[in-house]
Parts: structure tokens; C-alpha cells; sequence
């Protein structure tokens, strides 16, 4: 894996970023790493997290729980109560 600085992470969707997260934690788990390129490639891997984390949050943000009447028709929506 070429070195790559982090600029690209704040556009990534969340499948890519999780996509990339994982195959540098194999990376880091199978040892055969350079010291140099462990730490350039875990510190992308704590920007990739961030980046997951941060979409996570947002989707949770846009969950809404939809309310009903006594009668069990849809009235609207409030959000999520996620607590």
C-alpha cells in the first residue's frame, strides 16, 4: 500500500472506509510491516475510524421513530431517542 496522506478520508463513504480500516488492521496483525509504514498506516487507520464513527453518528442523528394514534395510524415522526 502506497503511503497516502489523509486528505481523501473526509469524502469517503462509510463502506470504503470501513472496507480500508480492516485491511489495515490485518496488516498491522500479520507483523510484516516496516516500523515507518506501521505508523503511517495506523495513524490512516485512527483517521478512518474517526471517519466511520462520524457517519455512524450522523445516520443515528437521521433515525427517526415514527409516532402513531390510538388508533394505530402513523401521526409523524420524532427522533430516536438512541439512549
Amino acid at each position: 500500500m502506497a503511503q497516502k496522506d489523509n486528505s481523501d478520508i473526509g469524502q469517503m463513504p462509510f463502506e470504503r472506509a470501513i472496507e480500508e480500516l480492516e485491511s489495515i488492521v490485518k496488516r498491522l496483525e500479520e507483523g510484516k510491516v516496516p516500523l515507518e509504514e506501521s505508523v503511517a498506516i495506523y495513524e490512516r487507520g485512527e483517521a478512518l475510524k474517526r471517519r466511520c464513527e462520524d457517519l455512524l453518528r450522523q445516520a443515528e442523528a437521521r433515525v427517526e421513530k415514527i409516532t402513531l394514534d390510538a388508533a394505530g395510524k402513523p401521526t409523524g415522526s420524532e427522533p430516536l431517542d438512541v439512549e
